[in-house]
């Protein structure tokens, strides 16, 4: 059974910093690319990062220098280091692990970004 486990969500004043993680179980986790996703109130859920099986990474423009996206295959886990938060990035954070086969979702995990 795969399973993604998001945690480090929680509140954060503007200008501070979270960092995500998120454990995977029941995939071979090296051979996935690995990214996040978040989700406003009335909005569609976009990409935020993402990082290949290789390392290599792309990011959305509005979180570009601001936020890093990580992996450890020896832990079977993916971090997103968030810094300069603003209001805007107040979402549900979703981790997602895909191959060319499945495409798997974590259950999300909440970042509120005021004062």
């Amino acid at each position: 059974q795969v399973q993604l486990v998001e945690s480090g969500g929680g509140l954060v004043q503007p200008g501070g910093s979270l960092r995500l993680s998120c454990a995977a179980s029941g995939i071979i986790f090296s051979t996935y690319t690995m990214g996040w996703y978040r989700q406003a109130p009335g909005k569609q859920r976009e990409l935020v990062a993402a990082i290949t099986r290789g390392g290599s990474t792309n990011y959305a423009t509005s979180v570009k220098g601001r936020f890093t996206i990580s992996r450890d295959n020896a832990k079977s886990t993916v971090y997103l280091q968030m810094n300069s938060l603003k209001p805007e990035d107040t979402a549900v954070y979703y981790c997602k692990a895909a191959d060319f086969i499945a495409t798997y979702w974590g259950q999300g995990t909440q970042v509120t970004v005021s004062l």
